[in-house]
């Protein structure tokens, strides 16, 4: 296969990135490339630095050295869809979810302009999506936890993304819950075939939903897909402890 049509299939590349704050580097080396249309777990222990490399793809943090490339859809910058891991609102702003995710429109109306009858039902569609129709008119700051991440699921969605990111969506929430906005993610990616990039820290969702997985371990980074990587064997020989 030649090489650009390599590129075509690729949504990300990293090459040779340090991730960190400040001075103080997490992950030294980073070198990734992700295929359009993959659903990548990303797994590591506390402070390896899941949320800190997510939050350097997205812009919000700059590398400390190396390159990052989203590769262009059809001639234009692809969208992002973040979806954060907790989204705290004071309860004194009573916003409604089908405000906050009408909040993903603002990229495409610009600041200070009226949003639209057609904008306005694309975030009504975006939360029927995530089966949190109902949630419409609730203050989002009183839905239970996984309320709450459907509707930010929904206004991540709603940002109409190529490329999109979670960052422990299933963090907080029981295991009903869990399962349910899994399986939603899971449609939502058969559906749609948007790139997902999921930070967890649970290794048994993202065996069950992911086609890939990154492992952050020791400021390392291995790529591959789940049936490689997350096998007894592997996680064994990863992290030198037995498994009982």
């Amino acid at each position: 296969m030649a090489a650009n049509s390599v590129t075509q299939e690729l949504v990300l590349k990293l090459e040779h990135v340090a991730v960190g704050y400040s001075r103080r580097v997490i992950l030294p080396d980073v070198n990734l490339h992700l295929r359009r249309g993959s659903f990548t777990g990303l797994l590591g222990a506390n402070g390896s630095g899941k949320s800190t490399l997510l939050k350097t793809i997205l812009g919000i943090l700059p590398p400390l050295q190396g390159c990052i490339a989203l590769v262009p859809v059809e001639g234009r910058a692809p969208v992002l869809g973040y979806m954060p891991q907790r989204d705290s609102l004071d309860p004194i702003y009573p916003l409604s979810s089908f405000e906050i995710v009408l909040m993903a429109a603002c990229g495409r109306v610009g600041p200070g302009r009226i949003v639209n009858k057609t904008e306005r039902d694309f975030a009504r569609h975006c939360l029927a999506e995530t089966g949190a129709a109902d949630l419409s008119p609730k203050m989002f700051a009183q839905l239970s936890g996984g309320q709450k991440q459907r509707v930010l699921m929904a206004r991540a969605l709603a940002t109409k993304p190529d490329f999109l990111l979670l960052d422990e969506p299933t963090a907080g929430i029981d295991a009903q819950a869990t399962h349910a906005v899994m399986e939603v993610l899971k449609q939502i990616h058969q559906q749609h075939r948007l790139t997902v990039l999921l930070v967890s820290h649970d290794l048994a969702t993202v065996r069950q939903y992911a086609e890939d997985v990154i492992w952050l371990h020791e400021g390392r980074l291995l790529h591959g897909a789940v049936g490689e990587l997350l096998t007894r064997d592997k996680i064994e020989e990863l992290l030198s402890l037995q498994l009982h």
